[in-house]
C-alpha cells in the first residue's frame, strides 16, 4: 500500500455512505490500539504497512518496555531482529517464560545499554553469560533470573559484580541450593525467591556447602521487601532457613512486605521473629504493604503487632486459623482502618470445626465476621474464600445468604468460593423405596442399571423448558443474583469444593482415591452454572469437585453468555466413576471461540477423535492440560487436532494408556511442530507411572505453575506494582 489504508465503508439505512480509514482517527486512538500488539510483530511487521504507522511505530512509548512474557511466537530470529532495531530505546525487557531462546539470542541483550529492568526467568543463562550481560547494562536497577546446578559466583566479572551491588530490585529462581548473585546485591530493596530445588539434593548435601564460611551471607540492610514462594520438600524448607538466618543477625528497619508461602511443614521460625514484626512498618512514614507467614508462625499477638502499623493491601492468612485464634476475628478487632485491603486470602480460615463435620479437618465459613468484612473494606479487589463450608442457614431467607453479603464488594475482580456457597437448601434426604416395587425383579438386575442418584435436581437448559416453566431456572440461580448483580466485573471465578484434591501430584505418586465431597453441594449442579453465564466480563473459571451436576447441561449456557472466556479449568465434576458430562462439553467448546487455556481433569475421561473435533473450534486456544486417572486417548486424534490448531503450544496429557504409547506420540508430535513451534512443550505420560515426579521436574516451569498443576490462584500472590 502507498501511504494509505484500506478504506472502510460504513453504511446505515438513514445516513448517505461514509467513507472512513483509519488514517481518520487520532494517533493518541492509534497508538492505545497499538499497544495491544506484541513488540516483535508491531516493529517487525505492522511498522512495515503504511507511512502513518511507520511513524507511530517510531514512537517511544511503544519502544520503551518491550514484554515477550507468554509470546509463543517470538522466535529467535525475531527476537535477534527486534533487540537489533530498537536496542537503544528498551528500558524494560521481559522475558519471563521463554525457554526456547537459544543463549545466542539472550546474548543480544547486551545491546540495550539501557536497559533498567530486565527478566530472563526461565531463560538459558549461564554464569559466564551472566558476567558479560551485567558487564554491558551500568543502568540496571531490576533484575530476575533462574539459578540453575553448575552456577558459580566466582566467574562474574569485577564490572559484573560491580552491576549487581547497584541492584535495588531481584528475583532469583533456584534450582539448585545456592545464594545466588545475592551475596554480590549491597543494595537490595526487595528481594523475590522462588525456591525450586528438588529433592536429589538433598541426597547429595547441596544444603551443607552453604553453612561454611560467613562470605556467602546475603546483605538485607536496605530491603524493604522480602518474599519467598516455595515448592514442596526438605531441602528448600533448609534453604529457606538460612537466607532467614540473617534477620536474627540484623533486623532490617522499615521492612513493609514480608510473603512466605511454604506448603507442608514450615521451617522453624527465625530467633528474631518479634524484633522483626515489631520493626515492620516503625519506620516513620511507613505503612504495612504486604504479609503472609506459614501457619505455624503466625498467632494473634504477631498479627495484632503488624496491624497496629496500619492495614496492608495484601493479607494472606490462608489455613492459618486454629484453636483461639481466627485471623478475620483479629483483624476486624483491630481497630484499624481497612479501607487500604484490596487482597484477602482467607483460604481455610473459618472458625472452627463443622457441627455436622464432611470430613477430618473441615472448617465453616464465619459469615458474620464475613458480614462485617463487607462493610469495612468496601475497596477489597480480590477475595478467597475457598477450603470452607458454607451452609445456608434458612431461617434469615434468600437475603441473608452469602452472596447478598458478598455483592456488597462491587469492586471484586477475582473471588474464590467453596462450591457449598452456592446452594440454597441441603440436600433432599435420601427417599425410602417404594415398597411395592418387586423386589425380586430388582435384584435380578443388580448390577446392570444404572444407580438412580435421588436428591440431585434435574436441570433443563432454557430450549427445553415450556412457556410457563420457566421459573425453575430462576428458582435454581436465585441466590447467586445478588452476586451477579453486585460484582459485574468479576473477571476471575474459582469454585473449588472443600477437600478437593488434584490427582496431578508434585514431588509424590498421583492420588489414586478421591476425597469424599460436601452433602451440600449435591445441590450445586447444572443450574447454578447455567445462572453464572451471567458474568459477561469473566475471563477466568475454575470448577472443580461437582458431585451436583448431571448432564452438564449448565455448562452449556454458561460459557455461551461468559463469550470472552480466556481460561478455564474443569476437574471432578458429577459422577467419578463414568464421564457423564461428555456431550455438553462438546457442545460447550463451540462457544469458546476466545479460549486460550483449557485444563480438564476426570476420571475414566476418553480423548477421542469427538472431543479434540470439538476442540479444534477453540481458534485461540494456546495451551492444553488433561489429567485423567484411567483416561485413554487417540494418538491420531491428538496428531490432527495439533495439526488444525497450530497456535497450541502446550499439550500436556496424563493419562492411562502404556509408556512406550505416551512416548510414541510425545515423540511425533515432537518431531512434526518443533520446528514450525520453537515454544512448543508436549508431555505426555501415565499418570499412575512411578516416574511421573521426575518427568515433571523436566517441564517448563511457567507450564508446571500456571497450568499443570491444580491449585487456588485468587489472593495467592500480591498485586503488581
Amino acid at each position: 500500500m502507498n501511504n494509505q489504508i484500506e478504506t472502510a465503508q460504513c453504511c446505515s439505512d438513514n445516513i448517505s455512505q461514509v467513507s472512513v480509514t483509519i488514517s481518520d482517527f487520532s494517533d493518541e486512538i492509534l497508538l492505545n490500539i497499538l499497544r495491544f500488539i506484541p513488540s516483535h510483530d508491531l516493529i517487525l511487521n505492522v511498522s512495515r504497512v503504511c507511512r502513518k504507522l511507520r511513524t507511530l511505530c517510531l514512537d517511544k512509548s511503544l519502544r520503551v518496555h518491550v514484554h515477550l512474557h507468554k509470546e509463543y511466537t517470538a522466535n529467535d530470529d525475531a527476537v535477534k531482529q527486534l533487540l537489533k532495531v530498537i536496542s537503544a530505546d528498551i528500558q524494560t525487557l521481559n522475558l519471563n517464560g521463554c525457554y526456547w531462546l537459544a543463549g545466542s539470542t539472550v546474548d543480544q541483550v547486551t545491546r540495550c545499554k539501557s536497559l533498567v529492568s530486565l527478566d530472563l526467568s526461565g531463560c538459558r543463562l549461564t554464569s559466564v553469560r551472566l558476567s558479560h550481560l551485567l558487564s554491558s547494562l551500568s543502568s540496571l536497577k531490576s533484575l530476575a533470573l533462574d539459578v540453575g546446578p553448575g552456577f558459580d559466583l566466582h566467574q562474574l566479572s569485577a564490572e559484573g559484580k560491580s552491576a549487581l551491588a547497584r541492584l535495588q530490585e531481584l528475583k532469583q529462581t533456584l534450582l539448585t541450593p545456592s545464594y545466588g548473585v545475592v551475596p554480590c546485591c549491597s543494595a537490595l530493596r526487595r528481594l523475590h525467591l522462588y525456591l525450586e530445588a528438588s529433592e536429589v539434593w538433598r541426597e547429595a548435601g547441596g544444603c551443607a556447602q552453604l553453612m561454611v564460611g560467613q562470605s556467602s551471607v546475603p546483605h538485607y540492610q536496605n530491603l524493604r521487601w522480602f518474599s519467598a514462594r516455595l515448592a514442596p520438600g526438605e531441602v528448600n524448607r533448609t534453604l529457606l532457613a538460612l537466607y532467614l538466618a540473617v534477620f536474627s543477625m540484623r533486623v532490617p528497619e522499615g521492612l513493609t512486605g514480608l510473603v512466605l508461602s511454604v506448603p507442608g511443614p514450615a521451617p522453624p521460625p527465625p530467633v528474631a521473629m518479634t524484633a522483626l514484626m515489631e520493626s515492620m512498618a516503625s519506620t516513620v512514614g511507613n505503612t504495612v504493604s504486604a504479609l503472609q507467614l506459614p501457619r505455624t508462625w503466625l498467632d494473634g499477638a504477631i498479627l495484632g503487632r503488624v496491624l497496629a502499623h496500619g492495614c496492608p493491601a495484601y493479607l494472606n492468612v490462608s489455613r492459618c486459623s486454629s484453636p483461639g485464634f481466627n485471623p478475620l476475628h483479629v483483624l476486624l478487632s483491630a481497630g484499624r482502618d481497612l479501607t487500604p485491603l484490596r487482597s484477602l486470602n482467607l483460604r481455610g480460615c473459618g472458625r472452627g470445626p463443622l457441627s455436622e463435620s464432611c470430613g477430618k479437618g473441615d472448617e465453616e465459613m464465619d459469615t458474620d465476621s464475613v458480614k462485617a468484612l463487607a462493610e469495612c473494606c468496601p475497596h477489597l479487589n480480590h477475595l478467597n474464600l475457598s477450603a470452607t463450608h458454607y451452609h445456608h442457614n434458612l431461617s434469615t431467607g434468600q437475603d441473608g445468604h452469602l452472596c447478598g453479603t458478598l455483592g456488597r464488594l462491587t469492586g471484586l475482580c477475582s473471588l474464590a468460593l467453596p462450591v457449598c456457597a452456592l446452594a440454597q437448601s441441603p440436600p433432599t434426604q435420601i427417599n425410602n423405596q417404594d415398597s411395592n416395587t418387586d423386589l425380586a425383579s430388582r435384584s435380578l438386575l443388580l448390577g446392570l442399571k444404572k444407580t438412580t442418584r435421588i436428591g440431585v435436581p434435574t436441570y433443563r437448559p432454557t430450549s427445553e423448558i415450556a412457556v410457563g416453566q420457566g421459573e425453575e431456572r430462576t428458582d435454581r440461580g436465585l441466590c447467586i443474583q445478588p452476586l451477579l448483580q453486585g460484582c459485574p466485573y468479576l473477571v476471575e471465578l474459582e469454585l473449588i469444593g472443600a477437600g478437593f484434591s488434584s490427582a496431578m501430584p508434585r514431588n509424590e505418586p498421583a492420588i489414586r482415591k478421591d476425597p469424599a465431597a460436601c452433602s451440600w453441594s449435591y445441590s450445586v449442579g447444572d443450574g447454578e452454572l447455567a445462572a453464572l453465564g451471567g458474568m459477561k466480563f469473566l475471563r477466568k473459571l475454575t470448577l472443580a469437585h461437582l458431585p451436583g451436576v448431571l448432564k452438564g447441561t449448565g455448562l452449556i449456557e454458561l460459557l455461551q453468555g461468559c463469550k470472552d472466556l480466556h481460561s478455564l479449568s474443569l476437574a471432578n465434576l458429577g459422577s467419578l466413576k463414568t464421564m457423564n458430562y461428555t456431550q455438553a462439553l462438546l457442545e460447550a467448546l463451540s462457544y469458546c471461540t476466545q479460549l486460550r487455556e483449557l485444563r480438564l481433569e476426570q476420571p475414566y475421561f476418553n480423548a477421542n477423535a469427538a472431543f479434540f473435533e470439538a476442540l479444534s473450534q477453540c481458534g485461540q486456544l494456546r495451551r492444553l492440560c488433561l489429567v485423567s486417572r484411567h483416561g485413554t486417548f487417540q494418538p491420531a486424534a491428538v496428531t490432527a487436532f495439533m495439526q488444525s490448531c497450530s497456535d497450541v503450544i502446550m499439550c500436556h496429557m496424563f493419562m492411562g494408556g502404556t509408556l512406550v504409547a505416551c512416548k510414541t506420540l510425545q515423540k511425533t508430535l515432537l518431531d512434526s511442530f518443533s520446528v514450525s513451534r520453537p515454544a512448543l512443550s508436549v508431555v505426555i505420560y501415565p499418570l499412575l507411572h512411578e516416574d511421573l515426579a521426575h518427568v515433571i521436574r523436566g517441564m517448563p516451569l511457567c507450564h508446571l505453575d500456571e497450568m499443570t498443576l491444580f491449585k487456588s490462584r485468587v489472593a495467592e500472590e500480591p498485586m503488581r506494582r
